[in-house]
């Protein structure tokens, strides 16, 4: 009888994730009166402390994490109180993750402050946590420096609303005859009336030439009701709006200067500074992305500040549309498709994609005919965030790969389609048996 070679047990392989454990991981709860931290077991007598926020104790965090032997932290993102920790401890020379919340909600049993440190250090040991994209500390100035703007333009257009509000209490009509009561005729006008002057007809003589309406018709809309309180409220609201446009004036000086810190030229220092945002950001980026239908050099500034100019943390255009949650969802149970609808994500560099598709839908280039194109098949929404998607694998290809962008023009990409629906039309005929001719080459009967 022959014996029977014992059978071999095949190695079990775990996936990639799990192959790499973290044994030195900590995980912080991160609060806004405290921290709770969770190390090792074994690697101090009390695994979980209770840290305040104050700036010592936080200090006194990352020493504590260095001598335990850590060297990976994962906190959770809670508001703006991670910043300091995340700083702090990425300074003493700590990788943090930064987590985000839906990924780690899920904690079994009760629910505290210690266990939830405790579950975010167990899962981060385990290699089952993926820190959230935060750019270079360079291009993280910059963010700060534009968001900054964008909080100055929304606090001026607020005082903007409430110089239209006085001006209509005292029936005075010039938003219905001036396009912009901030330019060079509405300010004029308002300008002269906070001083005194009450004549319509020497008012509506401060008109630009630019100003589509005659003298008469503004001076018509200049008769109005004279009230000293709403007098006060317009002058404090002219006065706020030229405080903010200031301070925009002030931020757009740092946004500058931080552009041109960028060594984007090999350290030439013989180069001159760029004199404007444009040729900055050109400059930074080596790609003109204001080219693009659409994108204006205000949009070009949000994108490169909120992902920065290194687009190796994305291997493919489909995973940076995928981290814009510009991508169709896929939400499959039971072979059924559940919605396909895109991520919900707050992410201000999708939203400013958006803001520049949603421009294109009077262009006349190739990316306004697709918008609407999509428009009348999907609706508005879908073909603005349709539209929004091919914007970033456009900027995606720019920043990656210096590739310039080249509007091919509305007409070649009409023809395009057509060609395109003709082929599919000519394939289809043929699987079923038929033969698609053209009405040009019909043969005319006598």
């Amino acid at each position: 009888m022959k014996q029977k070679k014992p059978s071999r047990k095949r190695s079990t392989k775990f996936p990639k994730h799990l192959q790499h454990l973290n044994q030195h991981a900590a995980g912080i709860d991160v609060g806004s009166r405290s921290h709770f931290v969770a190390v090792p077991e074994g690697a101090d007598e009390q695994p979980v402390r209770e840290f305040s926020t104050f700036t010592d104790d936080l200090e006194r965090l990352a020493e504590w994490l260095i001598s335990c032997g850590v060297t990976t932290v994962a906190m959770e993102s809670t508001g703006i109180y991670w910043i300091p920790v995340f700083e702090i401890l990425e300074h003493h020379g700590l990788e943090v993750r930064l987590v985000n919340a839906r990924h780690v909600k899920n904690v079994p049993g009760r629910k505290s402050d210690v266990l939830d440190c405790q579950w975010l250090q167990q899962l981060h040991t385990y290699g089952l946590l993926r820190g959230a994209f935060r750019p270079a500390d360079q291009v993280c100035t910059l963010r700060a420096y534009v968001r900054q703007r964008a909080t100055l333009v929304r606090s001026a257009s607020s005082h903007i609303q409430r110089m239209q509000k006085a001006l209509a209490q005292m029936n005075l009509q010039l938003h219905n005859v001036v396009t912009d009561i901030t330019g060079v005729t509405g300010m004029g006008i308002i300008k002269a009336i906070l001083a005194g002057e009450r004549n319509p007809r020497t008012l509506a003589a401060m008109r630009d030439k630019r100003c589509k309406n005659n003298e008469e018709t503004i001076a018509r809309s200049l008769h109005g009701n004279y009230r000293p309180e709403h007098l006060f409220s317009l002058q404090q609201a002219v006065e706020l709006h030229e405080f903010y446009q200031q301070k925009i004036a002030d931020c757009d000086q740092q946004i500058l200067a931080q552009l041109n810190s960028f060594d984007s030229d090999g350290g030439n220092s013989d180069s001159k500074p760029p004199r404007s945002m444009e040729e900055a950001l050109q400059r930074m980026s080596g790609a003109d992305l204001s080219s693009i239908n659409g994108i204006s050099t205000n949009t070009a500034l949000k994108i490169i500040a909120e992902i920065g100019i290194d687009m190796s943390r994305w291997k493919t255009a489909k995973q940076f549309a995928s981290w814009l949650g510009l991508c169709p969802g896929a939400k499959i149970s039971g072979g059924k498709v559940l919605s396909s609808a895109t991520k919900p994500v707050a992410n201000r560099a999708a939203a400013a994609l958006r803001m520049a598709a949603l421009t294109l839908f009077n262009s006349k280039s190739a990316l306004g005919a697709y918008l609407r194109r999509q428009r009348s098949r999907l609706g508005a929404p879908k073909a603005i965030t349709a539209t929004a998607h091919k914007l970033a694998r456009l900027v995606y290809s720019m920043l990656k790969h210096g590739t310039a962008f080249v509007d091919a023009g509305q007409e070649q990409y009409e023809e395009r389609y057509r060609s395109r629906v003709i082929q599919n039309l000519k394939r289809k005929a043929q699987e079923m048996g038929f033969k698609l001719i053209s009405l040009q080459e019909e043969p005319q009967t006598a």
